[in-house]
């Protein structure tokens, strides 16, 4: 959607062969040269690093994740194997990880689904498929309930509307629906809300926002924080702001993982990863607009060691 600029790019002279010297160089002897593995890995893009994957089995016999994985710990170590996976089967092992074990983190499910194509869902049920022999609706379904549960099939159905058009029509019929759905009744009726959500496109969505709030006198947000709870209401919220904006959206998330005590490392790594060759560079604007410090910045503070500049080196 719009204007989007990412902040990696293919490498011009790419040179699989002295990439992969480089890289066994750097794992050799005592000692890892980390730095030497950021500036080769923050600089290709997913697919480059792919043939750099490919190239080094070839020429060494060794997989270079296993490689890797005994040289490196913590969050750079996951932060290097994230950038060696194609960032579609790391969005569906992503998936995974949010689903096993004891409770559910939807948020991450909303994440990855709320700002998926319907292509891009279509790859995810077939690769996790061949990644984990499970089905992804099916583990959806059984990890989530109620209206969650509604809202998350409806995504998974891969049917949204991706024109550009809008319909005012429509945006008036849904508006109003909305409305009736949650405030101007008793209860809130919360299928109407998923339906409308899951399936227009974002330019109808947000023409169908403005109207709710002539309608209502109330913006689209708040109506939503006053009408749901819990995980329905951070779904919705997602979806809303995904619709206005997914650039400020993934922002957002990035502020959310570093604010209070501790910080989420896995959504920076699966963020910065991820949206380094679509978005990340409105991204980063988007977070100095709204918060006043630059993406960069927030990294600095919140993170250390090699894992700080791996980040650093992503966001360019």
């Amino acid at each position: 959607m719009g204007n989007c600029q990412p902040t990696v790019f293919p490498y011009e002279d790419f040179d699989v062969v002295a990439d992969i010297k480089a890289i066994r160089k750097a794992c050799k002897g005592f000692g890892t040269d980390e730095q030497a593995i950021i500036d080769i890995l923050a600089n290709r893009s997913a697919a480059q690093r792919q043939e750099i994957k490919a190239a080094y089995f070839e020429k060494y016999d060794d997989e270079l994740v296993d490689v890797l994985k005994k040289e490196l710990s913590g969050n750079f170590e996951n932060g290097i194997l994230a950038m060696l996976d194609p960032p579609v089967i790391y969005a569906v092992k992503e998936l995974r990880k949010a689903m096993k074990g004891a409770g559910t983190d939807e948020d991450v499910l909303v994440e990855i689904l709320c700002t998926a194509t319907n292509a891009d869902i279509a790859m995810f049920k077939e690769c996790y498929f061949q990644v984990h022999e499970r089905d992804l609706e099916a583990d959806i379904e059984s990890d989530t309930s109620g209206e969650v549960r509604n809202l998350l099939t409806a995504l998974m159905q891969g049917i949204r509307d991706e024109s550009y058009e809008v319909d005012e029509d429509l945006a008036e019929q849904d508006a109003t629906a909305l409305f009736e759905a949650g405030e101007g009744r008793f209860g809130t009726d919360e299928s109407t809300f998923s339906h409308i959500l899951a399936t227009r496109n974002y330019l109808q969505l947000q023409a169908t926002f403005k109207i709710y709030e002539q309608l209502s006198g109330t913006e689209i947000l708040d109506a939503i924080e006053s009408e749901t709870s819990g995980t329905l209401k951070r779904c919705y919220k997602a979806l809303v702001r995904v619709a206005k904006n997914p650039q400020l959206y993934f922002a957002r998330r990035l502020h959310e993982a570093m604010k209070g005590a501790g910080t989420d490392e896995d959504t920076l790594i699966r963020i910065i990863v991820c949206r380094s060759e679509y978005d990340l560079e409105t991204i980063k604007d988007m977070y100095l607009e709204k918060y006043d410090v630059s993406l960069k910045d927030a990294i600095r503070d919140e993170c250390g060691g090699d894992f700080k500049r791996l980040l650093l080196a992503i966001c360019h």
